[in-house]
This record gives C-alpha cells, structure tokens and sequence, in this order.
C-alpha cells in the first residue's frame, strides 16, 4: 500500500489524476486543498485536509505518514513561496522524500522559435516565477520529478512523449489526461524519473502555437 498526498487536489489535472488514485486499491489518497468543502463528496475514498499550500505547518500535518508529495500547485504571486513550504514540510516528515511536481513550459528557455517566442510572451512573469520554484525544488535534495506539461487541452486521451532537462521541446500541446496518467505511472513506479525535470508533449503537434488557441 502507498500512501499519497495530493496538494491543490481541487485543480484540473489533480482531479484526473485522483480517478486513477481513488480506482486502485493499493493506494491511500489523501487531499490537502484550500477550500475542503469543494471536495466533500471524496469524503469515502479520501482523507481530506484544508489548508494553504504556503504554510508549511498545515502541510505537514497532511504530510504525515505519507509515502509521496503529489504536488500540483498553480499562481504566479505564490508558486515559490509554496515550493518552499513545501520542501519544509517534507524535510520535517522524515521518511517522505519523494515529490512529483507540476511546473510548467519554458523555464530552462528550452522551447525554440515562434512558439518559443509565443509561449514567452504569453506566459510572462508567469515562466519566471515557476523557475524559482523548480530550482528551489532542484536544490532541495529530494527524490524529486518536475513535470513541464506543453499547453494542456481536455481530450479524452493519453498521448504523450517525454523529454529530458536540456532538450528542446516542439510539441505544442498536451491532454489534462496525459499528465494525470504520467503523474499516476510515477506514483506506481516511484524510482522512476527521480532527479529529473520531464517535459510533456503530445507528438505531432508541433507549431507556432497550441492547434486550439
């Protein structure tokens, strides 16, 4: 049996990622998010914990006993502050190490061309802020996966190729769905992708610009 905490479970990704979790009987989800009420109907197939992601004593309460830190965090005012409650709070609970984050596209500058240039432009502050999370999260000294996922679309699939820190990322796009299943294979296969920071595509859909948008 593994145990798993997943933080901002409220969030789009998360929410997919905990049908796979709440499906398989060999794991215990738990659910940290900010509004608990959100979430009641989870109440049988969860232990549900309310707090705010940037206190770190309220996280370690939800941290405890865990095996894994399903991370999947959002806002550009306080993604550090929360990678960095984060790492507090698993630093605290011994025997957790193990985190798989969700961060986002472009913060090694690591997408080329026109949609580099797009996604840049787009994305803003927003690309800045989640940089500094990843790297305090790269400096921690955790089991850590960092996910980039490409601009995500809600397609009922899973399709997707990875690709490693310092590789350039074309692919456009990526389903919710995709990264909730990769995020569910790394809580099934922990010592997986440990130390690495994975970007996430759909292949095929490289271009200026998601299809979509």
């Amino acid at each position: 049996m593994v145990k798993v905490v997943v933080l901002g479970a409220h969030g789009q990704v998360a929410q997919i990622a905990e049908r796979f979790l709440f499906a398989d009987k060999d794991v215990e989800t738990s659910l940290f998010l900010r509004n608990a009420k959100r979430m009641e109907d989870k109440k049988n197939q969860a232990t549900i914990f309310e707090g705010s992601a940037t206190d770190a004593a309220q996280l370690e309460k939800a941290m405890k006993g865990q095996d894994i830190v399903y991370a999947n965090l959002g806002g550009k005012d306080d993604i550090d502050l929360e990678a960095e409650a984060v790492i507090e709070a698993i630093m605290k609970n011994a025997h957790v190490k193990r985190l798989i984050w969700i961060s986002t596209l472009g913060i090694y500058d690591e997408v080329p061309g026109k949609f580099g240039e797009w996604n840049k432009e787009t994305l803003g502050d927003y690309i800045t802020e989640y940089a500094k999370a990843a790297k305090r999260i790269e400096e921690s000294g955790l089991d850590y996966t960092i996910i980039r996922p490409t601009w995500m679309n809600n397609k009922d699939e899973v399709d997707y190729e990875k690709s490693k820190k310092g590789e350039p990322i074309k692919d456009t796009e990526v389903s919710r769905k995709s990264v909730a299943a990769y995020v569910y294979h790394l809580i099934k296969n922990p010592k997986e992708d440990v130390g690495e920071s994975i970007g996430l595509g759909k292949p095929g859909t490289e271009g200026d610009k998601p299809g979509w948008y």
